[in-house]
């Protein structure tokens, strides 16, 4: 499975963007895809995972209310949603898929990974 994000940029406090993540190659067997963030000398952190079959959602505590998963089984491409940016959001967002779903919040239990955009919120 290949990842590709995009749609990272700068933007204002109180702003929003929409990431995506297309994925290609064999995502039938894709049980979860998620976002992930690393900011600058800090550990790589979830943000919100989603079940691909079933569209359930989970999401950290520091985003929820504000960012919204989503994905579209036609393109099979996910989307996250961030609206109320913080400066606190500021990192680079990275896509992952997981073919099992044993930990949909752990960065060591999906199999797959795009390269990563970078989303710089300034205030």
């Amino acid at each position: 499975v290949q990842l590709q994000a995009c749609g990272g940029g700068l933007v204002q406090a109180g702003g929003s963007l929409r990431l995506s993540c297309a994925a290609s190659g064999r995502t039938f067997s894709t049980y979860a895809m998620a976002w992930f963030r690393q900011a600058p000398g800090k550990e790589r952190e979830f943000v919100a995972a989603i079940r691909w079959s079933s569209g359930s959602t989970y999401y950290a505590d520091s985003v929820k209310g504000r960012f919204t998963i989503s994905r579209d089984g036609a393109k099979n491409t996910v989307y996250l949603q961030m609206n109320s940016l913080k400066s606190d959001d500021t990192a680079v967002y990275y896509c992952a898929s997981d073919r099992y779903g044993l930990g949909l919040t752990a960065s060591n239990q999906y199999e797959h990974w795009g390269q990563g955009t970078l989303v710089t919120v300034s205030s």
